[in-house]
This record gives structure tokens, C-alpha cells and sequence, in this order.
């Protein structure tokens, strides 16, 4: 290729990726409306898809459901043998338990299992299903979608997993979601582990987050660059230390799951 042809390509790409980002401006909503327009749909079990998406048990067909918790235990079964972690910890914490397709899994583990979310009644699914299964304390801890900080308060260094998965993609915006990784560096012993679960993105702009519509889009709001989020998690006082990628599962793509410690 001749300079002249290879400079008139690279402007042809330039301005490509400026109409792009134009138009994604255009077309997007201010934060505070999306975590408007999320704590609305969250706080209504009426919503079309709620009880789904919310991973309660009928609302997802019994295989699926089975499957998120026994699923999520074995990832951090090979994480926590990796780092040299206990596989039956103290404290669990799940950040959105929605349903408690996990709870029913981790609950039997562990000493005692908080079920933090921003509904009561999935809080109250879930403290109900471990009850199922385990004789497991089972508390209930209600986040604010505006002020998600104001849970942690008090139980600074109280747990020892901090469990966070098919949550945050659901945060209205990045902004939203690097919270989340504020509440486990507070919540965590030292040495205590997060595992969180991430939608990556590729160099495909079709699978970048949304930024409007959010009953439409909410299951692919906030998506990170598979790097991004680790340097992210070290910005917030969380050490990276193992990432696994899951390309597709019964429910969707693009999932990263990364154990992320306390130092």
C-alpha cells in the first residue's frame, strides 16, 4: 500500500470510529436516569422477565437454575484450591442474590450466608430456598441502588467470599459497576476472595454495554474489556489474581470470572 493510500484508510477509520461514537453519544441516556430506570424494574416482581431474570426457581426452567449454582461453586472450588483458599469459608456474601440459585449451593459451605440485594422479596426467596437445603444462617441485607455503600457500613472485614455473579452486567454503567468492587474491598477479611463475573466485550462494537433503555438492554448494560476490569479491580484495592472465561453457558456469552483478593 502507498503512503497516500494508507493515509487516506487510516482517515476513512478515524472518521468511522468518530460517527460511531457520535452516534452512541446521541443516543445515550444520563446515568442517573438509568439507575432510575433500574431501581424501578428491580423493585416490581409485575416486570415481564422479572422472575427470570432475577434467577428464581420457575422462573428459570429447573436445569438452568440447577445449573447457576453448581456451576459457580466448581469455579470457585478451582480458584480457592489454586490461591490456597478454605473451600468451606465462614462467611459467604452474595452481592444480588437474586433467587438463590447459588445460595443453595455456597450456603452448605460455609457458617453463615448473607444474602444482599436490591429487592426484598428476592432476599426473602433466597434466605427461603437455603432454608431448603441447609441449616445454615441465612441473613438478609437490603441494598439501596442509589447508595450501595451504605450496606457495607458496619460490616467492614466481616467476610470471607464476596460473591458477585450475573450482576454486573445489570448496573446501569461502569460508574455503577466499579462499585460493587468498592463494597468487597470492604466488606473482605484480609485474604479474603471476591469472585466476580464480568460480560466482556470484543473488538465488535455490537457487544459493547448500552447506555439507555435499560429494560430492554439489561442484560447487556455494562460490559468491561477482559483487562480493563482487572486493572480496575487493582485501582480498588482488590488484588488480581486468576481469571477464567466462559465464551457461552446455558443463559448467555461473553462471561469472565476473575478471583480478585484482599490484601
Amino acid at each position: 500500500m502507498t503512503p497516500d493510500r494508507r493515509s487516506s484508510a487510516l482517515s476513512v477509520a478515524r472518521s468511522y470510529v468518530r460517527r460511531l461514537r457520535a452516534v452512541r453519544l446521541r443516543g445515550s441516556q444520563a446515568l442517573h436516569r438509568r439507575v432510575g430506570d433500574a431501581g424501578r424494574y428491580w423493585s416490581d416482581d409485575s416486570e415481564i422477565g422479572w422472575r427470570a431474570n432475577s434467577h428464581w426457581r420457575g422462573g428459570l426452567p429447573d436445569p438452568d437454575w440447577a445449573s447457576v449454582g453448581s456451576d459457580h461453586l466448581a469455579i470457585f472450588d478451582t480458584f480457592a484450591k489454586a490461591l490456597d483458599l478454605p473451600r468451606r469459608p465462614a462467611i459467604v456474601i452474595e452481592w444480588g442474590c437474586g433467587g438463590g440459585a447459588n445460595a443453595v449451593a455456597f450456603a452448605p459451605r460455609c457458617s453463615h450466608f448473607i444474602a444482599a440485594d436490591v429487592s426484598a422479596d428476592s432476599i426473602a426467596e433466597c434466605i427461603r430456598q437455603v432454608g431448603q437445603v441447609c441449616d445454615t444462617p441465612a441473613t438478609g441485607l437490603l441494598i439501596d441502588i442509589n447508595d450501595p455503600h451504605a450496606a457495607t457500613v458496619g460490616r467492614e472485614n466481616t467476610c470471607d467470599v464476596f460473591l458477585c455473579v450475573y450482576v454486573v452486567e445489570l448496573t446501569a454503567g461502569p460508574e455503577e459497576a466499579l462499585r460493587i468492587l468498592d463494597a468487597a474491598q470492604h466488606m473482605l477479611t484480609d485474604g479474603g476472595m471476591a469472585l466476580i463475573q464480568v460480560k466482556y466485550h470484543t473488538t465488535d462494537p455490537a457487544t459493547r454495554g448500552h447506555r439507555r433503555n435499560y429494560r430492554r438492554n439489561l442484560a447487556n448494560m455494562t460490559t468491561f474489556a477482559i483487562d480493563d476490569f482487572w486493572i480496575q479491580a487493582a485501582r480498588h484495592g482488590l488484588t488480581p489474581r486468576l481469571i477464567t472465561l466462559v465464551p457461552q453457558n446455558r443463559l448467555d456469552v461473553r462471561y469472565a470470572y476473575y478471583a480478585l483478593t484482599k490484601p
